[in-house]
């Protein structure tokens, strides 16, 4: 059995001072376990996404009538309330995993040998991008489940999706300055399929605000336009989003580009094909609750897909750094 040390008064008042300085000075993480908290961080950013679906396709979007707390003077659902109750405070009991998640890539990062600011500062981000999206869900449900609020909802969600998937990149990666892989005109195009995307998931929270799953069995109020014409102008935006990705798998291959962007961008057409079926059967059959949670899936995996094509195009390697002693030159960061 090992026995724990104890901590003298001058370790106590330290760790109380800044715990993560405190942890890093005692604590040496492997690289593949930094980028095994990135990972963690960046999964249940995308299962707090589908499970939001979850309470908005349950029509328990209302189940806890109030916020912080579940019901006036309740932090949890009573015996009166019914099933929705327990969906919706099931919802905000994973926040708290989410920050765990968060929390544990916070303190991988800043453990990480050497210190690595721009990685620690991705965890940060997540971090309060959580705390911002839960006084955003809070809104939500005290302005009873307005389409607009609920579509900020979602796009805040897909913003910390977007840096989780930056930092998980980025721990395997070095600190070095990044090198271009490809031509500045493939690099554009690019950024016009990653533009694209995103107005392909922001034209989805019309949709969604448009459509019949308001998230309440009450009468809530969605946004006042044609659900259908705004569907089928998504279908139109992925289709946009289709066609740039086959075309850039074309010119990568015209290049002669990397084996990266190519493995990546062949991975993100088939993303695509699968969320455009997916997408088909779900209009044709009348949004059923379980493909339109299928379909938000596909939408966070496709976001992720369309920010790890940009990222290939580039590469960071370890940074150099001048040590005194025989060998002045070593490199550090991360291995991938």
């Amino acid at each position: 059995m090992v026995r724990v040390p104890k901590l003298n008064r001058a370790d106590a008042v330290a760790a109380l001072r800044n715990p993560l300085a405190f942890i890093a000075d005692r604590w040496t993480p492997e690289p593949r376990t930094v980028q095994r908290a990135a990972l963690a961080a960046l999964v249940m950013s995308v299962v707090i996404v589908v499970t939001g679906g979850v309470v908005r396709l349950t029509a328990s979007g209302l189940g806890c009538p109030t916020w912080p707390e579940c019901t006036d003077g309740s932090l949890t659902p009573t015996q009166a309330l019914s099933y929705h109750s327990a969906i919706e405070f099931g919802n905000r009991m994973l926040t708290y995993v989410l920050c765990a998640a968060v929390g544990w890539a916070i303190i991988a990062a800043r453990s990480a040998k050497p210190y690595r600011r721009s990685l620690t500062r991705l965890g940060w981000a997540q971090f309060w991008l959580v705390m911002s999206n839960a006084v955003i869900g809070g809104i939500v449900v005290l302005v009873g489940l307005n389409p607009y609020t609920v579509a900020v909802h979602f796009l805040s969600a897909t913003a910390l999706v977007a840096v989780a998937a930056v930092m998980w990149q980025r721990t395997r990666e070095g600190d070095g300055a990044p090198r271009p892989l490809v031509g500045k005109a493939v690099q554009q195009l690019v950024w016009f399929l990653v533009a694209a995307s995103l107005l392909l998931i922001v034209a989805g929270t019309v949709v969604t605000g448009a459509g019949p799953h308001a998230g309440d069995s009450s009468d809530v109020k969605r946004i006042p336009v044609d659900w259908e014409t705004v569907a089928k102008m998504h279908a139109v935006l992925a289709w946009i989003v289709v066609t740039l990705t086959f075309a850039l798998w074309f010119v990568l291959k015209a290049v002669d580009a990397p084996r990266g962007p190519l493995s990546r961008t062949r991975e993100l057409f088939v993303v695509l094909l699968c969320q455009g079926v997916v997408g088909y059967v779900q209009y044709f059959t009348h949004l059923p609750e379980a493909l339109v949670a299928v379909h938000m899936l596909g939408s966070c995996v496709m976001w992720i897909w369309a920010l790890r094509v940009l990222l290939s195009l580039r590469e960071r390697p370890e940074a150099a750094v001048d040590l005194p002693g025989p060998s002045a030159e070593v490199t550090v960061g991360a291995r991938a």
